[in-house]
């Protein structure tokens, strides 16, 4: 036992060499001027909260990945649509309904990656539901969310594609 006594300080210096040598891609997302004139209507809560989800999840993927590293990623969330109302948008308009109201949602994304070597590689995506037959999820931010997986996986991919 006293023998493997030296392995725990020896691990725990290999895991912090391996830290300092990946570092994950950081991840900045602001919202576009288009969006902010949009935020008053949507919630500026709500708009905050979605622009946070994006960041975490572009962030997250790029991290479990390994892709992207010691790169920055700068976006801008351009346009963001709920599937159904936000709490903003009932509390003006109380004749809509949260559960029945319902609408074509998604978001749409644009900036730049700036690889570890300085290179700039730009970024533009977008996805909206096609018709409300495609809106399949209860949450109000649904379709959103989904475009930001969808981008994640690009980033994630090497597909910096412009749609």
């Amino acid at each position: 036992m006293r023998n493997l006594a030296f392995l725990a300080p020896l691990a725990a210096t290999l895991a912090l060499a391996g830290a300092t040598q990946a570092q994950p891609a950081a991840v900045s997302v602001s919202i576009g001027p288009d969006l902010q004139e949009k935020a008053a209507d949507l919630g500026p809560r709500e708009v905050l909260r979605e622009v946070d989800r994006l960041a975490v999840t572009v962030r997250d993927a790029l991290t479990e990945s390994g892709a992207l590293q010691g790169a920055r990623v700068e976006l801008v969330l351009t346009d963001l649509r709920p599937n159904r109302p936000t709490f903003e948008q009932m509390a003006r308009r109380p004749g809509l309904d949260g559960h029945r109201s319902i609408s074509i949602g998604g978001a749409a994304i644009e900036g730049e990656v700036i690889t570890a070597d300085g290179q700039r590689l730009p970024v533009r995506y977008r996805w909206y539901s096609r018709d409300l037959i495609d809106v399949h999820g209860y949450a109000t931010w649904h379709d959103a969310e989904r475009a930001f997986d969808r981008l994640a996986a690009n980033l994630v991919a090497g597909r910096l594609v412009t749609r």
